[in-house]
C-alpha cells in the first residue's frame, strides 16, 4: 500500500507542477493579451477622439474671437437702431453664438470651460455697463462708442486671457 501511494505521489507532483506552471504561464499571456487589446483600443479611441477634440478647441477660440468687443462691433452694425435695440442685438448675438458651442464643453477640461463661460459672462457685462452710463435717447452708434472706449480705457478684452489659456491647454494636451 505505501508502494502504491509512492507511485501515485511520483505521477500526481510532477504533473500538479506542470499544470500550475502550464496555469502561470497562460495566466501570464493572457494578462498581456489584454494589456495589448486596451492598448489597442484606446490608441484607437486617441485617433478619433484628439481630431475632434482639436476641432472643438479651434471652435471655442473661434467662438472668443467672434464675441470680443472690437469684432462683434464690426461684424453687428448698430445702423439704425437706437441704443436699446442695438443692446438687445448684442446681447442675442453672443448668447446665439455661445449657444452654438455649448456641446463643446464635452472635449474641453473643466477649468477651460469655466474661463469660456467667465469670458463670455464678462463680454456681456461689459455691454450692459455701457448701455447703463448711456443717456435714454441714446443711439446704437453710442453704445458702440462707449463699448469701444471702455475697452480702450481699462486696456481689458474679455476674450483674450481666456483666449491665452486655451491656447496654452491645447500646447499641453497636443
Amino acid at each position: 500500500m505505501h508502494e502504491y501511494l509512492f507511485d501515485l505521489l511520483k505521477i500526481l507532483l510532477p504533473a500538479a507542477l506542470v499544470l500550475v506552471g502550464m496555469y502561470l504561464v497562460i495566466k501570464s499571456y493572457l494578462d498581456k493579451e489584454t494589456q495589448r487589446r486596451v492598448l489597442e483600443l484606446r490608441m484607437k479611441n486617441t485617433e478619433i477622439v484628439l481630431p475632434i477634440r482639436l476641432q472643438a478647441y479651434e471652435r471655442i477660440c473661434l467662438l472668443l474671437e467672434r464675441i470680443a468687443p472690437s469684432n462683434l462691433l464690426i461684424r453687428v452694425s448698430p445702423a439704425g437702431q437706437n441704443a436699446v435695440e442695438f443692446q438687445y442685438t448684442l446681447l442675442a448675438e453672443i448668447r446665439n453664438e455661445f449657444s452654438h458651442n455649448v456641446s463643446q464643453q464635452v472635449y474641453m477640461s473643466e477649468v477651460a470651460w469655466q474661463h469660456v463661460k467667465q469670458a463670455k459672462e464678462d463680454v456681456v457685462t461689459m455691454v450692459n455697463k455701457a448701455f447703463h452710463e448711456l443717456p435714454e435717447n441714446a443711439k446704437g452708434t453710442d453704445l458702440a462708442k462707449r463699448i469701444l472706449e471702455s475697452v480702450i480705457a481699462d486696456n481689458y478684452d474679455p476674450t483674450t486671457a481666456t483666449l491665452s489659456f486655451i491656447k496654452q491647454e491645447i500646447n499641453q494636451v497636443f
